[in-house]
């Protein structure tokens, strides 16, 4: 064991999750670089979406939402959010969110192929489309190919925690704090083998059963 491991716990136990579910992690990441440009807004609504509501709700609402634009029928967004079989709680400031999302949506592609950085493209987005915070803007970037950019959402910091690269589950997180945590969580992963997205996919398995977007 390196030096550099000793303050972490369950290092093998981790890396022994990775290998097991190596291969599905990485079809998982080779599906994200796959998207076509023609697929990031409907990427863009799902991270508005997620947010204190369920993932797989969330992509329900997508499709239905997709189905909808692609046979040209009106929709009332915030009354598709509310239904049962897919339901998003805050649905109207969502639905607003969507609204301004898809008005900005020239300018958002535009800046997704100026070439700019993951960084780069995360600050902007979080300062200029609603409903988008540090971690939905990495969300968003991850699910359409960019890498090494830390969802820091509950699950995520809590096996942070658990594993001794934080010291407790933050209740808030300031931009600069969220920053802070992300190199902590990239030098983690960086010490034990993996790369962010592999270690974010590997505790998503964990806490949910299933490699999700």
């Amino acid at each position: 064991m390196r030096t550099s491991e000793r303050q972490y716990a369950g290092i093998e136990e981790l890396r022994r999750e990775f290998m097991r579910e190596k291969g599905a992690i990485h079809r998982r990441l080779e599906d994200f670089a796959a998207v076509r440009p023609e697929e990031y807004f409907y990427e863009l609504v799902y991270c508005l979406l997620t947010p204190q509501s369920s993932a797989v709700n969330a992509g329900k609402a997508v499709e239905a939402l997709k189905e909808a634009d692609q046979s040209g029928a009106s929709v009332d967004a915030a009354e598709l959010f509310h239904r049962k079989v897919h339901y998003i709680r805050f649905h109207n400031t969502k639905a607003r969110h969507l609204a301004a999302a898809r008005e900005k949506f020239p300018e958002i592609v535009s800046r997704l192929m100026s070439g700019s950085s993951g960084p780069e493209l995360r600050e902007w987005l979080v300062g200029n489309v609603k409903g988008l915070g540090w971690k939905e803007a990495s969300h968003f970037l991850r699910n359409i190919g960019h890498r090494n950019l830390a969802i820091l959402d509950r699950h995520i910091l809590k096996n942070l925690s658990k594993h001794g690269v934080l010291p407790s589950v933050p209740t808030t997180l300031t931009p600069k704090r969220y920053l802070a945590i992300e190199a902590r969580f990239a030098r983690f992963a960086a010490e034990i083998g993996m790369t962010v997205d592999e270690l974010d996919l590997l505790f998503w398995s964990r806490e949910t059963g299933e490699i999700l977007k």
